[in-house]
């Protein structure tokens, strides 16, 4: 628990046409080579995908077992997972780890965000000890108390996806212990339905991302040199 509360927050919000992740990513030092790849958001089939908080190498090893997993029972049945079957199978697999002696739990907490043709769009929240539960809205790492709080003063039942994700960057800046917020702290991720009915998956890159914080008015614009 300790190294989730360490961790850069994330953050998800459930609104009517999707759902929306957010997750600030750490810069310990600024000599680090900053990742071109994700290290809070991960695909984990077409439907579903999650946020992390917590030890990665913890988080990398359960990722792997969901995607299996989501891959045996598409193989099986020729239909996707539901998304609560995966968020429950994976928080069995935690809880084992908090039973049987000579093993620590994984120090991890997901935000997963999915679709499925029997409950629309869902958003879980899952910690080591396998409990999980379905949110509206929720966080998770550090500061998550104080952007609970928030979240359940401005949460509203029919929020849309655009509104959703402004509503997570003005969180995400108040409860960052940074100052400023710019795109290379950020990740931003969407579950929704495309136009065809096909569930899509989309991560920001960093220029729609500052778009997004200009319009928010959390940065100022670039100013452009001459």
């Amino acid at each position: 628990m300790e190294a989730i509360g360490n961790a850069g927050s994330a953050i998800g919000l459930l609104a009517k046409d999707g759902v929306v992740l957010v997750g600030e990513k750490k810069v310990t030092s600024k000599l680090l080579q900053t990742s071109t790849s994700s290290e809070k958001m991960y695909k984990i089939d077409d439907h579903v995908a999650c946020a992390v908080a917590g030890i990665m190498s913890d988080a990398n090893i359960l990722i792997n077992t969901a995607r299996v997993q989501a891959q045996r029972y598409t193989f099986s049945y020729q239909e996707p997972m539901p998304v609560e079957q995966l968020v429950q199978s994976l928080c069995d697999t935690k809880q084992g780890y908090t039973q049987f002696g000579g093993l620590r739990p994984f120090g991890v907490s997901f935000l997963f965000a999915g679709w499925d043709k029997n409950y629309g769009f869902q958003l879980y929240m899952s910690d080591p000890s396998g409990n999980y539960g379905g949110w509206k809205a929720t966080a998770i790492g550090a500061n998550n108390q104080a952007a609970q709080s928030m979240l359940k003063q401005d949460y509203k039942d029919d929020i849309s996806r655009e509104d959703a994700v402004q509503l997570a960057l003005k969180v995400l800046s108040k409860t960052m212990d940074s100052t400023s917020l710019t795109s290379e702290k950020l990740e931003l991720a969407e579950v929704y339905l495309h136009p065809s009915g096909k569930v899509k998956y989309q991560v920001h890159t960093p220029e729609s991302l500052n778009k997004l914080l200009v319009k928010s008015g959390l940065t100022q614009p670039a100013t452009e040199t001459s």
